[in-house]
């Protein structure tokens, strides 16, 4: 080779050569060495001194893929015992946990409520070895480690409860079946058993994006002296096929950025998703390696078991590796369900030195091989992957382990397409299985064809055993805290009563009132250094960068460089202590720094205080799986939907017009969900919302609630409170004035209306309330619908209390009470949004919304464009008074026309 580059440009030809002979002469040393020895011991020596120069420290890309071989050679491996572990003795409590799995779903699915059974059957070893070693428990700091368990491994989760007297036989005959009280959910739900669970990760996808973000979450509570949990470690099980999801692998670069080693995925390679193959045609280990070491994490492979030693050692020319490399996953699927002769020639006879290597083999060892033998199921080799993790520092980890779906469920199950719809085994399979795990259940034990639950007994050696590693682990996992923490105290009324005297002649949106009610709060000496500011960029949209110079923008690194508006009053400060967490342009990842924020009440026995502020239409339209997620995990704080509504956010259009969030907001039953109109309705809602999630909950109240407020960025003068409103406030609806005391001129027997309004539709009903005294004589009032979800929960509850027999009225009822006039709602979102209480209310009821697409104009075209504009407002009272017979029906037509409707 006369050119060491060749004819292909590279970026190298931009780099002085100090010593063009020398560069050519160890591109000769490489063609001689192809020439002499082969292509593949070629690039053995080229990775080898890539591997040389990476350990002397020179700066160097890594290569993305390695071998398909384990990371740990089996000669590098630490044995269990130096933890002071005995591997017989865990196999046995695997064992039983594998069999109690097995007969916990089998013996529900006679009542048709299913269940899992081959998730936990190729992962037990993943998950037993960390329980026994490594899963660090609560009792000593109060918060241990934090496990992200895969969804349909829930099972093996609950037998290894069962075994260790956390849950009993009653518990395992009620999985999924929760109505009675005394159930199991179906996947970790701490809502629904919080003693037990901690995080839900199904949906999938949402549990490794929050695991990186609560890694994330500890090294700031830790950077910001709130508490020191440099201990905790962060484990995600995941599934191979889980990693399609986007979430999954939405922000492994932030991970490998703030060098999370704090993390460690663990990915149960049994290379099949839901319904075959994750990757059929190709290898998902290898390109989830590429993957996640192109992000900057450390990979470890465990794929291979011991009996394939033997094999990698009469590989003397590579043959072997090269052949593991091409062969794709299917097809590997297809070697665990067939005979050693089908191995011989499908596999071995494609290369003359495999065939070679073959006759070498018996067909006991090729079966052993290609049927049991792999690396996610041998407990040394899960161990030290798990200790090298722990080991490195400087970036998280990911520990790729292949296994076989279905394994020890015999061959109806191992490797077959459809085991995860396969819900129950015969009794024959359980006698296989039996057989195979050496336990001690007898075929009388098999009561009328039904799977009896195994157990050694509460003081036998498996037992004693289990119980002793979680003590000397710190206690019971998975398990989930509440912590008596103390009520926080209140701060002081001075920030919530800035905004009773309104603001005079000048305008204020409400998304500002909202920012200056929280820089008020920061402020405070007791609670303030709890409060958690997330938003996904555009902070100086919503008016925060005030905050920056103050609080600070946390960073691992803090800040390198001089910012370019340094000489600035408000200028771009990043801390290592940072309060804000400005995550840029990912309201998923924002979701997942709110969930570990609202949740530390109980992961880490220190409440915090988050809020996230986002543009309206990217909060629950793009993320309400999260946002369920965080009802779940019994999450606290406050969502605040910014540039709200359909018609405010001016020229934007269709993309960023939200006229709808409240609806979807309305599905979860842990959001309570406000669009405020006012300044002073935002403190009031905030104060309650502290009161409520942090401070003296009243009896009988969730406090594990948390808060959506819609709030505007159209500047309006914000009026002074009038007294005597904060509980029409906190629960939907409140009479804001009358025609009379707002001091319109009106006739004697004025007709009347009520005009229900929220958000900024209410100065929209200001002006229709003008408009219909001085132009048609008609009265109205208006009203703030501060929640029209509060006001349906209500009167939902007061039903429910009707049907036991108490006497219930709903507030809504209440707060009408004694009007005959007729109500018109109005907000600038659907009318689906206000008709959430129409059945409650007594009076006529009609309704105006902006419904469909929004699109790009000014607010005042807008409005008229979707009918909710003032002049909209006076039409459509005047139509409802004219169905009365109170106003002339040519009063609408009249109107109509006047208006240019």
């Amino acid at each position: 080779m006369t050119d060491p580059v060749g004819k292909i440009p590279s970026e190298l030809d931009q780099l002085p050569d100090r010593d063009t002979e020398e560069t050519a002469e160890w591109a000769a040393s490489l063609d001689a060495v192809t020439k002499a020895a082969g292509p593949h011991r070629a690039a053995y020596l080229m990775r080898r001194t890539l591997q040389h120069a990476e350990g002397a420290g020179l700066a160097l890309p890594k290569l993305l893929e390695t071998d398909y071989v384990n990371t740990i050679p089996t000669s590098a491996e630490p044995s269990i015992a130096e933890s002071g572990g005995d591997e017989a003795m865990e196999r046995r409590i695997t064992a039983w946990n594998r069999w109690n799995a097995a007969a916990m779903v089998t013996r529900g699915s006679k009542y048709g409520v299913g269940g899992h059974i081959a998730t936990f059957a190729s992962a037990a070893w993943l998950y037993e070895t960390g329980f026994n070693h490594f899963f660090q428990g609560k009792e000593a700091d109060g918060s241990g480690d934090q496990l992200f368990i895969q969804g349909h491994a829930s099972p093996g989760i609950y037998a290894r409860a069962f075994l260790d007297g956390r849950l009993n036989e009653a518990h395992l005959d009620n999985f999924r079946q929760e109505s009675g009280g005394n159930g199991l959910p179906s996947y970790p739900h701490p809502r629904r058993l919080p003693w037990l669970w901690e995080f839900p990760t199904v949906s999938m996808g949402l549990g490794p994006l929050s695991a990186i973000y609560q890694a994330r979450f500890n090294r700031y509570l830790t950077n910001r002296s709130i508490k020191d949990v440099s201990a905790s470690h962060v484990w995600a099980f995941l599934g191979d096929g889980e990693m399609d999801e986007p979430e999954s692998t939405a922000a492994l670069a932030l991970a490998a950025r703030e060098g999370l080693d704090n993390l460690t995925f663990v990915i149960n390679c049994n290379l099949q998703r839901l319904d075959g193959p994750v990757r059929a045609n190709f290898k998902i280990v290898q390109e989830l390696e590429a993957q996640f070491r192109g992000a900057g994490w450390n990979v470890v492979k465990s794929l291979w078991g011991n009996a394939w030693d033997e094999l990698f050692a009469l590989d003397t020319t590579g043959a072997l590796v090269r052949r593991l490399r091409e062969v794709p996953d299917a097809q590997v699927q297809t070697y665990q369900t067939r005979d050693a002769a089908y191995i011989r020639q499908d596999f071995f006879g494609k290369d003359p030195a495999l065939v070679a290597m073959a006759q070498l083999l018996s067909d006991d060892k090729i079966l052993e091989c290609f049927h049991l033998s792999r690396g996610g199921h041998e407990p040394r080799k899960v161990y030290a992957a798990y200790k090298a993790a722990l080991e490195f520092k400087g970036a998280p980890t990911v520990i790729l382990a292949q296994t076989v779906k279905g394994f020890t469920l015999g061959e109806g199950f191992a490797s077959k397409n459809a085991n995860h719809q396969m819900k129950k085994l015969t009794t024959d399979e359980f006698k296989n299985m039996r057989d195979l795990l050496e336990l001690p259940i007898s075929d009388a034990q098999f009561v009328d064809g039904q799977v009896p639950y195994g157990h050694p007994g509460a003081d036998s050696p498996e037992v004693r055993y289990l119980q002793e590693r979680r003590a000397a682990l710190g206690g019971p996992a998975p398990a989930r805290r509440t912590h008596a923490l103390a009520p926080l105290p209140a701060p002081a009324d001075k920030a919530f009563t800035a905004f009773d005297k309104g603001s005079g002649s000048q305008s204020m949106a409400t998304t500002m009132a909202f920012v200056r009610l929280i820089k008020d709060l920061i402020r405070d000496k007791e609670t303030g250094k709890r409060w958690v500011p997330i938003v996904p960029d555009e902070a100086r949209t919503f008016g925060m960068e005030s905050l920056f110079p103050s609080l600070g923008i946390y960073s691992p690194k803090g800040q390198t460089y001089e910012p370019v508006d340094r000489d600035q009053l408000m200028y771009y400060k990043e801390a290592k202590n940072g309060q804000i967490l400005n995550e840029g342009i990912t309201e998923a990842g924002s979701m997942a720094d709110f969930i570990a924020a609202s949740t530390a009440y109980s992961t880490h026995g220190e409440a915090m205080i988050p809020f996230y502020i986002f543009y309206s239409m990217f909060g629950w339209q793009r993320t309400a799986d999260q946002m369920w997620q965080l009802g779940d995990q019994l999450g606290r704080g406050f969502l605040v939907g910014a540039t709200a509504g359909r018609t405010t956010l001016t020229g934007e259009g269709l993309q960023h017009a939200d006229g709808h969030s409240p609806v979807i907001a309305a599905t979860n039953p842990a959001a309570l969900t406000y669009d405020p109109a006012f300044a002073y309705e935002v403190a009031v809602i905030v104060k309650e919302g502290l009161r409520r999630m942090y401070g003296e909950a009243a009896e009988g109240e969730d406090q594990n609630v948390f808060y959506y407020l819609t709030v505007y960025n159209e500047p309006m003068p914000q009026p002074a409170k009038p007294s005597g409103i904060d509980e029409g406030i906190v629960k939907g609806l409140y009479r804001f004035n009358t025609a009379e005391s707002a001091g319109l001129d009106l006739p004697a027997n004025a007709s009347r209306i009520q005009l229900l309004s929220s958000g900024t539709a209410i100065h929209w009903a200001f002006e229709a309330q003008k408009l219909l005294a001085a132009e048609w004589g008609v009265a109205a009032d208006v009203w703030s619908a501060t929640s029209w979800t509060e006001l349906r929960r209500d009167a939902m509850e007061a039903d429910a209390a009707l049907l036991r027999g108490e006497e219930q009225v709903p507030y809504i009822r209440k707060a009408l009470e004694g009007v005959e006039s007729p109500v018109l709602a109005v907000s600038d979102y659907m009318r689906q949004v206000p008709d959430q209480i129409a059945q409650w209310v007594e009076q006529d009821w009609s309704s105006l919304g902006a419904d469909g697409f929004g699109l790009s104009d000014t607010r005042d075209a807008a409005r008229r464009h979707f009918g909710v504009d003032a002049q909209s407002i006076v039409v459509a009272a005047l139509a409802q008074l004219a169905r009365r017979g109170e106003v002339p029906a040519s009063a609408v037509k009249e109107a109509r026309e006047r208006y240019g409707l």
